[in-house]
């Protein structure tokens, strides 16, 4: 298939790269020269605008955006709208609100346009395995788009999951769960690595992957992280979130639904970013008041 895509990132750049493998005919825009140059390189079609973009693609025209989720994703997406014609169809394969995904289709089906929430997991990964894709909105446009999404993902790797906004809101629920493994996996490793035993972390990683009911993908992969720096001394404890967390907690206190593994990975996430929490310096200084207990000096 003819296919436009807009946003070559090293994501975005890698699913062209999948997707020539496929042997679709894929034409790629980025405000960013190199980034255009990197996917020609790769044997695909740089263009200079989203213009020209629309206008070297064939009805039905299929465009693929693989931008940042937020204000970024509503200029594009904004942009290519008035391009399209009826039935042409425009994929947001970033990580956007489920609800902004909602509106975005209204306004292209009022259109006459189709417009895909597809949530896309794989990471730097999916060049090789393939990209999980979880896809809401019209079936019909769904149908159209397959093949596309046949050469993204691994075998049995992507499904249509309902109406818009489906797509983009289980992605959401996806990186909440990631959340909290990670935190799990982060906290069992850290009393290892902080226990009276001499313990080998990376031996232990790959132990656990055979046959243990914790083995898992990122299981593996912290094997490989331990082996290249058992202590990890060269990585700061600073970890950010991109929104998923964020709007997955807001989402179960709405519905009522508890989520306190969830919610409490993403409040870490946090803590991770304080250099000095100052709740920690009200606990300390309240405990000295009232039972007299050593606090610690800053050091000047």
């Amino acid at each position: 298939m003819k296919i436009g895509f807009a946003g070559l990132g090293k994501m975005g750049n890698f699913m062209v790269q999948r997707l020539l493998k496929g042997g679709h005919e894929v034409l790629g825009y980025d405000p960013d020269p190199d980034a255009r140059k990197a996917v020609e390189e790769k044997g695909a079609r740089p263009v200079d605008s989203l213009v020209d973009l629309v206008n070297k693609l064939d009805p039905v025209r299929i465009m693929w955006c693989m931008v940042p989720a937020g204000k970024i994703t509503d200029s594009v997406l904004g942009e290519l709208r008035p391009l399209l014609d009826k039935g042409d169809i425009v994929v947001d394969g970033g990580n956007s609100f489920y609800k902004d995904s909602m509106r975005r289709a209204e306004e292209y089906k009022s259109e006459g346009k189709h417009f895909i929430d597809a949530g896309v997991s794989g990471g730097i990964w999916g060049l090789d395995q393939g990209y999980c894709i979880m896809a809401g909105g019209d079936l019909s446009a769904f149908r159209i788009i397959e093949p596309v999404l046949r050469s993204l993902a691994p075998e049995r790797g992507y499904a249509y999951i309902g109406k818009s906004g489906a797509g983009h809101y289980i992605k959401m629920v996806h990186n909440g769960i990631e959340y909290a493994l990670l935190e799990s996996y982060a906290e069992g490793f850290e009393i290892m690595h902080s226990s009276e035993f001499d313990l080998d972390l990376p031996l232990i990683a790959g132990l656990w992957n055979h046959g243990s009911v914790v083995r898992s993908w990122l299981l593996e992969l912290g094997e490989s992280v331990f082996r290249e720096d058992p202590s990890l001394s060269s990585v700061a404890g600073y970890v950010e979130d991109t929104g998923e967390g964020r709007w997955l907690t807001a989402e179960a206190i709405n519905e009522n639904v508890p989520v306190p593994v969830i919610t409490l990975s993403l409040l870490q996430r946090m803590r991770s970013r304080q250099k000095e929490s100052f709740s920690s310096k009200i606990i300390a200084a309240f405990r000295n008041k009232f039972g007299g207990h050593a606090v610690k000096k800053v050091q000047t």
